[in-house]
Parts: structure tokens; C-alpha cells; sequence
């Protein structure tokens, strides 16, 4: 069955001109042309797109063209390790988001006056050091309005207190699982709001949902790389 460039986009609602660039690609399998030089694609074409298409909603566009260039050069152990790999990266996500949402959780319950400080009123640099960060990176988050420091009469040197601390200890964690600043915001809020770590919760509860709807994704587009490589079309 012959198709035109609209018939792919079309079906998967992209431009003809990204059907061209996919087929340039290597993201399809090789086009042959007319003697006049036009492409012609079949049904092959189609679910190669379909493919891809799934897969980029999964495992993003890099992997997505990786696996498909991978296939169509006759490797399918090579597409089938970056699929694991990306499994893999997943697995490690979410193992790594249940820690930090553990040790948040252990950070948010503390008391502040419970923190092991050598002083109740640090410097920057003093905290900055404390908690393994550039001074620079507290400097940041001061001026996002996530730490409100007391500074010294006269001199303006910041002055850390314990929570302080503690707020700086929560926001080093959080960049470290890539929140943005302005969510780190609201869960420093609800914290100093309720004394609870509610927002905290929500936060980490809506990063794992995020991951679950990527591992449904994964699973949709490996039954589609399956029907593809197997040249099994369940439709």
C-alpha cells in the first residue's frame, strides 16, 4: 500500500516536513524514490512512525531516535539496551526520590534547635560549609525568597539561626531531586505556615505519580516496538 507524505502526517499528527526530517533520520526505515525523485512510503513507514512516536512519549526523543536508527541498522541488541537503560534510569529515580522524600520527611520533623550547629548564629560561609554547598548557591536561594537570614547592624552580614539551617538543609536536598525554585517555595511555606510537612508530601507524592504515568508510557511503546521489529500489526 502506497502512501503519500500526508498520509504520515496525518496519522501522526505531525507536518509533512517532520515526516521528511524522520525519514532523513533515520527514524524510518530507508525511502525509496520515484524517477522523479519523490519518496514513497508504505504501511512499514507508518507503523515506524507510530513507533517512534510512542516511544519518545516514554523514554523521551534522544532514546526514541537511538532505538529506532539502532533497529534499522540491524541492531536490535543495541535498540534493546537502550531500552533497559532506560528502565534502568527510571528504577533509579524512583529509588532515589523514595530516599530523598524519607530524608525530607526527617528534615521537615526536626526542631530547629535540635540541629547540630556549632553556633545558633552562623555566617554563610559557616553554612555553606555545614551543608557541603557553594556560598553562592545560598546567595541564590536568598534572592528567590526561599531564605530570610537576619543581618548584622552595621556590618549587614547574614546570620544563619538554626532554621535557617535547617530550611537550607531542605532546599539542597530538593535541588538535588531538580525541583524548581518556586515549588521548593510552597513547600518552605507550608512548612513555616503548619509547622507539617504536608506540602512536602504532595510534592513527593506528585513526582512519584509523574514516574508511574512514564513507566505506563515505557510499557505502551515497548508493545509498539515489539509489533514493529516482530513485523507483527495487532491492527
Amino acid at each position: 500500500m502506497r502512501l503519500r507524505p500526508i498520509d504520515l502526517a496525518r496519522a501522526a499528527g505531525i507536518s509533512t516536513q517532520q515526516v521528511r526530517n524522520y525519514a532523513d533520520a533515520g527514524i524510518l526505515p530507508p525511502t525509496p524514490r520515484t524517477e522523479s525523485g519523490y519518496r514513497t512510503f508504505d504501511d512499514r513507514h507508518r507503523r515506524a512512525l507510530l513507533t517512534y512516536r510512542s516511544l519518545a512519549r516514554g523514554y523521551g526523543l534522544y532514546a526514541a531516535q537511538a532505538i529506532m536508527q539502532a533497529v534499522h541498522a540491524g541492531d536490535l541488541p543495541a535498540a534493546l539496551t537502550l531500552v533497559d537503560a532506560g528502565h534502568a534510569a527510571l528504577h533509579e529515580q524512583r529509588l532515589s526520590l523514595q530516599a530523598a522524600g524519607e530524608a525530607l520527611e526527617a528534615v521537615a520533623e526536626q526542631s530547629p534547635d535540635t540541629a547540630a550547629l556549632p553556633r545558633s548564629d552562623l555566617r554563610i560561609g559557616e553554612v555553606a560549609a555545614h551543608l557541603g554547598v557553594r556560598t553562592s548557591a545560598i546567595r541564590v536561594w536568598e534572592a528567590a525568597g526561599l531564605l530570610t537570614p537576619a543581618r548584622e547592624p552595621g556590618t549587614g552580614y547574614r546570620r544563619f539561626n538554626p532554621a535557617d539551617v535547617r530550611d537550607a538543609r531542605m532546599i539542597k536536598m530538593l535541588r538535588q531531586g531538580h525541583y524548581p525554585l518556586p515549588r521548593i517555595q510552597l513547600i518552605l511555606d507550608g512548612l513555616r505556615r503548619t509547622g507539617s510537612s504536608e506540602a512536602l508530601r504532595a510534592a513527593i507524592a506528585e513526582r512519584l505519580a509523574g514516574l508511574t504515568r512514564r513507566a505506563t508510557a515505557m510499557l505502551e511503546a515497548s508493545s509498539h516496538l515489539h509489533h514493529y521489529v516482530t513485523n507483527d500489526d495487532p491492527a
